[in-house]
């Protein structure tokens, strides 16, 4: 990738800016602070319910702003909001205090979601550089991964006796860090063609959906990385604390193991380039799929295992990692300038319909055990590998 060009200069900045917005230390114990604060594994499925609820009725208006006004100003309005969901968690005590920080939560995403693969698809064109798109997002998505491996592990230790203070302690430095990210979102640069659309909201809205109508191979693409994702690394993250306390391992031995599939998706992130030189982004996605399915399967089967629950968590992380960058590379490689962000919102609405579908079916079946839940997770991921892809052909 070139230096001293627009768009090593908005990586760079975002991939700081990721890493402040990543110090919650609160994730670490995040799954075990809800069970603490009086949840269930039924209203932790609600709490990302409504974090989909957010996310869906943010999705098309934040894309729009995206496009019409920049993606520094949709930046700015999302961290701001972030700042107040994750505030909001220090006063949590009853469910609906829960759903609201998690439908802000999901909100507040929007304004990312679709803005930054714009700002940066938008900003490697000034260089011709848009083939390194993938290379682009996995950059900048192996800041969560570096950061938590710090993250993990100060906060595993400082909620080592998982008591009110401790608690209180973590989500009070997560909003300190995440006001930084905001610092640093305000020296972003919006591309000279990304921003400023004057077409009317309704027909900017109407032209992103026929962008996807003529091109159905980047809403197939779109539906496979979903239904992969959602079981794999949404549902399965939220449960992961307590399958490995459940195993055997004690608290502080959380922030370890995640400081070190941490940095198994760092490198992973990182050598995203590496990979798609040996098999094609095509051939990627389905590995990465299967992998999901087969650690789903057997977190199902043998969850009371230590070993299966590490391996678990190690190759999703990988899943995690890889392929929405990959799956980044193809789709703006379709995606018209004028409705990038709008385009893609309009796809994450979708992602947001998938979500409240099987979140609503997990939830059913969570009441009977880690057995079926993850059966059904490995199900529904499955159907979203064999979905076929194939990238642009012009």
């Amino acid at each position: 990738m070139k230096k001293n060009t627009l768009a090593s200069y908005n990586i760079q900045l975002l991939f700081w800016a990721e890493i402040f917005g990543n110090f919650r230390f609160i994730q670490p114990v995040l799954t075990l602070f809800y069970f603490a604060r009086g949840l269930d594994e039924t209203m932790i499925l609600l709490v990302m319910t409504f974090f989909s609820i957010g996310v869906l009725l943010g999705e098309l208006p934040t894309g729009v702003i995206a496009d019409r006004f920049g993606a520094k100003r949709a930046f700015l309005i999302g961290s701001f909001l972030s700042i107040l969901a994750h505030g909001l968690l220090i006063f949590a005590f009853d469910p609906w205090v829960f759903f609201a920080s998690s439908f802000l939560t999901g909100f507040a995403a929007t304004f990312f979601s679709g803005a930054d693969e714009a700002l940066i698809y938008e900003s490697l064109k000034e260089s011709n550089e848009e083939n390194l798109m993938d290379r682009a997002m996995g950059q900048i998505g192996s800041a969560r991964f570096i950061v938590s491996i710090f993250v993990v592990i100060i906060g595993a230790f400082l909620a080592k006796d998982l008591n009110e203070n401790q608690f209180r302690l973590l989500l009070m430095l997560g909003v300190f860090f995440m006001l930084i990210q905001f610092i640093f979102l305000l020296f972003i640069k919006n591309p000279p063609n990304q921003g400023g659309v004057r077409t009317p909201m309704v027909k900017q809205v109407i032209e992103g959906y026929q962008a996807i109508r003529k091109t159905p191979q980047v809403l197939w693409m779109f539906i496979n990385i979903s239904l992969v994702f959602i079981p794999a690394v949404a549902i399965f993250e939220k449960f992961d604390q307590k399958l490995l306390v459940d195993a055997g391992l004690p608290v502080y031995g959380i922030g370890i193991v995640y400081a070190v599939t941490a940095l198994i998706g760092f490198v992973a992130a990182r050598s995203i380039g590496w990979m798609t030189k040996r098999v094609t982004r095509v051939q990627l996605l389905f590995i990465t799929g299967i992998l999901a399915v087969l650690s789903l399967t057997a977190a199902a089967l043998l969850h009371t295992q230590l070993w299966t629950v590490l391996l678990a968590i190690v190759l999703l992380k990988l899943v995690s990692a890889i392929r929405y960058p990959v799956y980044s590379q193809l789709a703006n490689d379709i995606i018209p300038s004028n409705v990038r962000a709008t385009t893609i919102s309009l796809l994450s609405i979708l992602d947001s319909v998938f979500d409240l579908v099987i979140f609503t079916t997990v939830s059913g079946v969570a009441p009977f055990g880690f057995k079926p839940m993850f059966l059904v997770c490995a199900g529904i991921a499955l159907i979203g590998t064999l979905i076929p892809i194939r990238k642009a052909t012009s």
